[in-house]
C-alpha cells in the first residue's frame, strides 16, 4: 500500500461523529491504509528497542542521521503516520537528548523517499528501570545488580517510554504512577517461595516494592476545545527471566490488572499517582490503553488469563483486533516455533523467533467504547513489500487503530 497522505500543517479541527463506515475485510488487513477521514485519529504503540548498555549511548548514536536502526524505525513511523504514538524501550534521559535527536535526525528527515513527520508535542518522565533499591531483591548476595532495581535495568531510564503527539498534551492534567507500591493493590500477587510457602521477599522489601516495572502514565491529549483523550501507557515486565517464585509473571499480571482497575471507578480507589492524588478515570472518559504489555491472550510464558481484565473490560473496545498478513506469513516460516500456539497468527505483533518463543500478540492499542473504531492494523509487510526491511529494526511491530468520536466541548 502507498504511504498514508495527510496535510502536515493543517490542525485536526475537533473530532466529530462520522457516519458508519463500511470497511471490507481486505481493507482491515491493509498495512497502511489512508485514514478514513481527516477528522479521524490514528493512535499507535511501537516497541522500538532503543535501549543501550550504558547511559548516554543512545543520544550519541542519534546525534547524526546515520544510525541504521534509527532510519528503519523512522521509516515505519513515516509510513503509518500516527497522530499519537507511544514508544516503548526508548532510553530516558532527564535532558531529553535522545528523543530530540531522533525527532530531528530521523523523523524530521525523509526515509525511503517518504515525507518527514513532525511531533510538536511530547511527554517523557522517569521510570523505575535502573533505579536502585539498595536491597538484594533476587537473593544473589548482591544489592547492586540490575535485578535489584525497582525495575530491571543497568542504569536509570534504560527501557524507558516516550509519547509523541501531533495534538496538544495537557501536562498539568497528566498523571504518572512510577512510585505506586505493589502492596497497595488489593489481593496483590505477592511472590512466594514454593519450597517453604512463605513470602519470597522480606516485609521491608515488600513494603517498598513498586508495582510498575517502568511506569504507568495517563497522558491527557486535547482532541478539541474542552474534549480530551486519556492515553494510558504502560510497559509491564516480561513474565519470564525469574525463578520459581515467579516474581515477573506475577508482577506482569498485576501491572495489567492495574490498567484495568484504573479504568474502573469502583476498583481504582487504591491507585495513587506520584503527586498523591487517588483514583482512576471517570466513568465516561475517552481513553486509549497502549503499550507492549508482554502478555499474549492465549500463548507465551505468562499467567494464563492475565490479559482478561483488559480485553474483557466492559469499557474497552477489543472486538476489532489489529492484524497483518505479514504476521501470518512469518508464523508459517517459523512453523516449528509456533506449532503449539493457539492464537490466530495474523494477530501477532512480535517475532521472538531468535529467543525461541515464536510469534506472539503482546502489543496493544485498546480504545474506550466511547470511540468508534474505524480501522486497525499491525505494520508487518510480507517479504518483498514496502517496508519489509525496516521492520527488522526491532522484534516488535507497530500497532495502530483509527478512531472517531462524538466528543463535544465539556465532554472528556
Amino acid at each position: 500500500m502507498p504511504p498514508r497522505k495527510m496535510n502536515e500543517t493543517s490542525p485536526i479541527r475537533g473530532l466529530c461523529l462520522l457516519a458508519a463506515i463500511q470497511l471490507s475485510a481486505s481493507s482491515l488487513l491493509a498495512q497502511t491504509p489512508a485514514k478514513p477521514d481527516e477528522a479521524s485519529l490514528r493512535v499507535a504503540t511501537y516497541n522500538v528497542s532503543c535501549y543501550r548498555q550504558s547511559h548516554g549511548q543512545l543520544a550519541a548514536d542519534f546525534s547524526t542521521p546515520d544510525d541504521e536502526r534509527g532510519k528503519k524505525l523512522a521509516e515505519v513511523i513515516q509510513r503509518v503516520r500516527p497522530d499519537v504514538i507511544l514508544l516503548n524501550e526508548f532510553d530516558h534521559d532527564p535532558e531529553g537528548k535522545p528523543l530530540a535527536k531522533f525527532l530531528e535526525n530521523y523523523l524530521g528527515r525523509s526515509q525511503a523517499g517518504l515525507d518527514p513527520i513532525a511531533y510538536p508535542h511530547r511527554f517523557v518522565a522517569p521510570t523505575n528501570t535502573g533505579e536502585p533499591t539498595g536491597a538484594d531483591l533476587d537473593n544473589d548476595g548482591r544489592t547492586d545488580g540490575p535485578a535489584d532495581c525497582y525495575g530491571f535495568g543497568r542504569y536509570p531510564g534504560q527501557y524507558g517510554m516516550a509519547v509523541l503527539s501531533r495534538l496538544p498534551i495537557e501536562h498539568e492534567s497528566t498523571r504518572t504512577f512510577q512510585k505506586l507500591r505493589w502492596r497497595t493493590m488489593p489481593d496483590a500477587r505477592r511472590p512466594m517461595d514454593p519450597t517453604t510457602g512463605e513470602p519470597f521477599d522480606s516485609e521491608e522489601e515488600w513494603r517498598a516494592y513498586r508495582l510498575p516495572s517502568k511506569s504507568m502514565w495517563d497522558v491527557v491529549v486535547r482532541l478539541s476545545p474542552g474534549a480530551t483523550m486519556h492515553f494510558v501507557c504502560s510497559h509491564p515486565t516480561p513474565p519470564v527471566f525469574d525463578g520459581p517464585e515467579d516474581r515477573n509473571g506475577r508482577r506482569n499480571a498485576d501491572e495489567i490488572r492495574l490498567l484495568a482497575d484504573y479504568l474502573s471507578p469502583l476498583a481504582s480507589g487504591y491507585i495513587a499517582d506520584d503527586r498523591g492524588r487517588l483514583g482512576g478515570l471517570a466513568e465516561h472518559a475517552y481513553f486509549v490503553v497502549a503499550g507492549d504489555l508482554n502478555a499474549d491472550p492465549l500463548d507465551g510464558g505468562g499467567i494464563r488469563g492475565a490479559m482478561d481484565p483488559l480485553l474483557k473490560h466492559p469499557a474497552v473496545s477489543a472486538e476489532l483486533v489489529p492484524r497483518s498478513e505479514g504476521a501470518a506469513e512469518s508464523a508459517r516460516r517459523q512453523e516449528e516455533l509456533n506449532r503449539d500456539h493457539r492464537g490466530d497468527s495474523a494477530e501477532d505483533t512480535a517475532d521472538f523467533g531468535g529467543d525461541g518463543h515464536g510469534n506472539l500478540r503482546v502489543d496493544y492499542v485498546l480504545p474506550s467504547r466511547r470511540f468508534k473504531v474505524v480501522g486497525a492494523g499491525v505494520f508487518w509487510p510480507e517479504p518483498g513489500e514496502a517496508g519489509d526491511e525496516a521492520i527488522t529494526a526491532t522484534d516488535h511491530r507497530l500497532v495502530w487503530v483509527d478512531l472517531v468520536t462524538g466528543a463535544r466541548p465539556g465532554g472528556n
